[in-house]
């Protein structure tokens, strides 16, 4: 199950998607799940899954390494597709005893799952696509008009990305000390889900540890290299917008106005 957490993790290639400038990419995300929440219908559904599925394919990240985030969340995932299978209110399918499944909430249910399999499909294609040092320049020259609200957002956008970073570090020092007590005799799989969970509890306490330890490290050396914040620091490579940029926002402004009227009118 750690190992099915790809969030925050970076695929290497050279893609068309990879060469976009990160503020693209921020931006085509935000109205992506923006527009996931406004369509109403199928015809809304199928014309994002499409638009979703030609990204997919010019980043050239394989199809069955982003299926595989999806593994993590199949809890949440049944657990939503049940509450709203049984509980919405409707024309009735059948009844058995005291549950029942209705039309709407049959459909509510599919379209739940539906957009959340998407969104979480097309925010973890945006850090597989991003390194995250172009995540932290893309937040920070997308906030820069916070800075007349006196927001520091040079220190915002790097302690999103230091979160982000620390996702996947997280994760393979969680599945190293899972498999250094399994070598000592703990048992993780068997046992209901309660079993489970609390057979978890001995992770937190080192993983805690190793946690404080990294980010002490980090602000060690963050200190040595004299970090004082975004006040008067250059870019080596300062984001600059291009052609295919642009054609990229037409897209995405397009995309967006087409689906919405078909998601909410058609």
């Amino acid at each position: 199950m750690i190992r099915d957490i790809t969030l925050g993790q970076y695929y290497q290639t050279d893609s068309v998607i990879h060469r976009l400038d990160p503020r693209v990419k921020l931006a085509g995300t935000v109205l992506f799940l923006i527009d996931l929440f406004l369509i109403q219908n199928v015809w809304g559904y199928l014309i994002a899954t499409a638009a979703l599925a030609t990204v997919i394919h010019l980043s050239r990240v394989p199809f069955g390494y982003i299926i595989r985030g999806l593994k993590s969340i199949m809890i949440l995932l049944m657990i939503t597709v049940v509450f709203n299978l049984f509980l919405t209110e409707g024309t009735v399918i059948f009844k058995v005893w005291i549950i029942q499944v209705t039309w709407e909430g049959l459909r509510t249910a599919v379209f739940m799952a539906w957009r959340l399999i998407m969104l979480i499909i097309g925010t973890s294609l945006m850090t597989f696509t991003t390194t995250p040092n172009q995540l932290t320049d893309g937040m920070e020259k997308g906030l820069r008009p916070l800075k007349y609200l006196k927001v520091p957002v040079h220190e915002v956008a790097m302690m999103m990305s230091i979160a982000l970073r620390f996702i996947p570090i997280l994760l393979e020092e969680t599945d190293k000390i899972m498999k250094a007590q399994q070598a000592r005799g703990a048992d993780f799989e068997s046992g209901n889900l309660f079993d489970k969970a609390k057979a978890l509890v001995p992770l937190l306490v080192p993983l805690f540890i190793s946690a404080f330890r990294r980010a002490n490290d980090l602000a060690l050396a963050m200190e040595a290299r004299c970090y004082r914040g975004g006040e008067g620091r250059t870019k080596m490579n300062p984001l600059i917008y291009n052609r295919r940029d642009k054609a990229a926002y037409l897209l995405i402004f397009a995309f967006m106005a087409v689906d919405i009227f078909v998601g909410r009118f058609f």
